[in-house]
């Protein structure tokens, strides 16, 4: 298989790389694009974890609103104002109102779960007769998987990415970080359905 320059480009377009490293992705996958897309991904999201720590002091609020019925406001942030103002940051940011929109979570991240509704979670599990049945050396590790699938739909990180749902929207942003080559992250949202009160 040859490499040809649409590939590079299209390659370079998607993972947010330079032409010279989209090209040697496609050498080395001896043209095949889907494999040289999946290494890239591999590449570009190991970057992208390495960035999770550093600060996220701009950003931009975006709203949606869906059939005059639900509406959303969220905060999403990155490093810099430049990386803020790029027309693909504000469409992330659109597609993350969307999700909330479509999806409700109720908290950004695993860590915003406030730890006494985690902790009384945690303790209607272990008191769950089933788990009684199992090998008290497993119900700990049983619980965790237990948690983490319940708060799952909760957690917007945690969920199916509704515009891709071959990923979750934490993946999408792990994806958002590798393009910007910034850190990127939700901080807060708030979501308002008609007729609906809290």
């Amino acid at each position: 298989m040859g490499v040809t320059i649409e590939d590079i480009k299209k390659l370079k377009e998607l993972t947010g790389v330079g032409l010279t490293d989209a090209k040697q992705a496609l050498v080395a996958a001896d043209g095949n694009f889907d494999k040289a897309l999946e290494e890239m991904r591999k590449k570009g999201l190991t970057k992208a974890e390495k960035k999770g720590d550093r600060e996220t002091r701009e950003g931009l609020i975006e709203s949606y609103v869906h059939s005059n019925r639900i509406g959303v406001v969220v905060e999403v942030n990155c490093e810099t104002d430049f990386v803020a103002r790029l027309p693909e940051f504000k469409e992330f940011a659109h597609q993350i109102a969307m999700q909330i929109a479509a999806m409700s979570p109720k908290y950004s991240t695993m860590e915003d779960i406030p730890a006494d509704v985690y902790a009384a979670k945690k303790q209607e599990l272990l008191a769950s007769d089933d788990l009684q049945k199992k090998p008290e050396n497993m119900r700990e590790q049983i619980v965790e998987g237990q948690l983490k699938k319940y708060f799952a739909e909760q957690v917007l990180t945690e969920q199916a990415f509704v515009l891709d749902d071959t990923m979750t929207v934490g993946a999408r942003i792990k994806e958002q970080i590798a393009k910007s080559g910034e850190n990127v992250r939700v901080s807060q949202f708030k979501r308002i359905e008609l007729g609906v009160t809290e």
